[in-house]
């Protein structure tokens, strides 16, 4: 697919995805979800990817959903618009699940305001990393509307859930500073540095094994809704994995050989 409203770059096994509509502050359309759904697919199958890095061209890093959109589903036949909203809605959660379910890491790399659907998709991601550009509002409440991209779900873990309701009830806006203090952002930076320090943390996360790192996220995104019991069997199928690794191989023979050099 040729990409227009995305730009997809890989470079030494980090790819940076930047969401590329920035008259638009990067507003979610129906045909950037397209290209998105497709990015983000082709990052999880190649295996020569390591990590993710999501950023927004220009001074906005996702302005949410596109209002655009939203008035054509007003405009469409009565008896229509409830299950374009639900096809809708597939979309969205494909595209968020694919985001929150990627086998390898996934940093947010926010630059500037994440707002409605833009702050739940920088949710979705592992780690967020944020300039002193940067916002975040669950501003649904000002259309009508629920959050719908994960936040009901995501902000909840971060913030705790009072903190949640204080946010998606009033919509108010959060600024980088207030974002750090309750946990919404993990690392700030300067935004000429944004990009560079987020690769570089990419890089850091992506060093060990894959197989590991993969099925530990996937453990790790369900505990929650998990008892001790269930996670400890995961984890037990997991590691059965973990022991035909090449990566397990390969890094105990390697300790091996250097313990028993170390003997000579």
């Amino acid at each position: 697919m040729n990409y227009s409203l995305i730009d997809l770059q890989v470079q030494s096994g980090i790819a940076t995805l930047t969401l590329n509509r920035p008259d638009k502050r990067n507003a979610m359309s129906d045909d950037m979800r397209t290209e998105f759904i497709h990015a983000l697919e082709q990052v999880t199958a190649d295996k020569a990817i390591r990590a993710l890095v999501l950023t927004g061209a220009g001074k906005g890093f996702c302005a949410g959903g596109d209002i655009s959109g939203m008035e054509r589903r007003m405009n469409a036949p009565p008896g229509e618009v409830g299950f374009n909203g639900w096809h809708r809605q597939q979309r969205v959660h494909h595209t968020q699940t694919l985001l929150h379910t990627m086998p390898k890491p996934v940093i947010a790399a926010v630059n500037g305001a994440a707002s409605g659907l833009g702050a739940d998709t920088a949710l979705a991601c592992d780690f967020i990393i944020a300039s002193e550009w940067a916002s975040f509002s669950w501003s649904y409440i000002h259309r009508g509307i629920i959050p719908d991209g994960g936040g009901m779900y995501f902000l909840p873990r971060r913030v705790g859930l009072p903190k949640a309701k204080d946010l998606i009830f009033t919509g108010r806006k959060v600024d980088l500073e207030e974002a750090v203090s309750l946990g919404i952002v993990d690392r700030k930076t300067t935004a000429d540095r944004l990009l560079a320090d987020a690769q570089a943390w990419a890089a850091e996360l992506s060093k060990g094994s894959g197989t590991a790192l993969a099925l530990s996220k996937t453990i790790l995104n369900q505990s929650f809704e998990m008892s001790a019991h269930q996670v400890f069997a995961q984890g037990s199928q997991a590691q059965g994995i973990c022991y035909t690794s090449t990566e397990h191989r390969d890094s105990v023979m390697a300790f091996l050989a250097k313990s028993a050099a170390s003997k000579q």
